[in-house]
């Protein structure tokens, strides 16, 4: 079983951004429904899925935001033109015949979090979680990494445990507590105020965990880090941050047992060649999309036209 984990919502905000406004013959803007459409068609290909699921956040408040009023407070209000293309992106998901999920109280990640959590632990399963939120790098195992689509010059990455700790510096079972220190400026986390990356990653390598470090905030020595007079200045922000360093733990943590009633059978992925995916495509006006998904069709075409110009000569 080989299973890709979709993050919708993230997809979403990258297409949006990534992609030109694209529109219809009717004049109906369709650029991120293009763009989400298109990520998706490259993993399916690429990664060749027994099973697909695309989550979504949904816009009521989650536990988060329970927790904390600030979570999330700083970002600005949804682009009208983006919202409006939310039914189209999910209206050709469901056409492409892929299984969607969003749950009350939760994000997308925790819908991929538990999804993951499960299959990880299946005999013979490959997890793949595709999406542009790096949230995720603290799922990743030796069976479940994390893709991240292409951006700009930057290529498509997978991460796997290797690559989660050659960019951060931690493993994936620390960044949660990572991000407890550094915080997260995406979603409001405050982490402890003067303790950036480089630090953090001092800290977990020789502590471990948040609890640790906690446990042994009074025996920081000089040696630790060999910088004369930081460690009594970290000693002191660690102390002080304290609160919001278990607040932005809680905060970072994705849930990996939310109630979802989804069977493996409602997640098989049976292909993207169907006559009502090509309609859609059609209808919206992506011929790029069409010869992607069915090369041998435009080459018949090329081929009819070629030997009807050959039969008038």
């Amino acid at each position: 079983m080989k299973l890709l984990l979709v993050d919708g919502s993230a997809l979403l905000h990258r297409a949006y951004h990534a992609y030109p406004a694209l529109t219809t013959k009717t004049g109906e803007v369709v650029g991120a429904v293009y763009g989400v459409a298109s990520m998706l068609i490259s993993a399916i290909t690429e990664e060749v899925p027994t099973h697909v699921v695309v989550a979504w956040d949904l816009p009521q408040p989650t536990f988060r935001h329970k927790l904390f009023v600030g979570y999330k407070a700083q970002r600005p209000k949804a682009d009208q033109e983006m919202v409006e293309q939310i039914p189209k992106v999910k209206e050709i998901i469901e056409v492409m015949g892929v299984k969607q999920l969003a749950k009350d109280g939760y994000e997308a990640d925790d819908i991929i979090g538990t999804l993951a959590e499960r299959s990880d632990h299946a005999k013979d399963t490959e997890v793949v979680i595709l999406t542009g939120d790096q949230d995720t790098m603290q799922l990743v195992t030796p069976h479940v990494r994390v893709l991240t689509p292409a951006k700009g010059d930057q290529p498509a990455k997978f991460y796997d445990p290797a690559a989660v700790l050659a960019k951060y510096g931690v493993t994936p079972e620390q960044i949660v507590d990572y991000k407890a220190l550094v915080g997260d400026q995406s979603d409001n986390i405050p982490g402890v105020p003067g303790i950036g990356p480089k630090t953090a990653a001092k800290l977990l390598n020789t502590y471990g965990s948040l609890e640790n470090i906690y446990k042994s905030v009074d025996q920081i020595q000089d040696s630790r880090f060999k910088i004369q007079e930081l460690d009594s200045k970290i000693k002191e922000k660690l102390i002080a941050g304290k609160d919001s360093a278990l607040l932005s733990q809680e905060l970072s943590r994705i849930v990996v047992d939310v109630p979802i009633g989804v069977t493996a059978e409602q997640m098989e992925y049976r292909g993207l060649h169907g006559v009502t995916l090509k309609a859609k495509l059609e209808e919206l006006g992506f011929k790029s999309l069409i010869r992607r998904i069915y090369p041998e069709e435009v080459e018949a075409k090329k081929k009819k036209i070629n030997e009807n110009q050959m039969s008038l000569i």
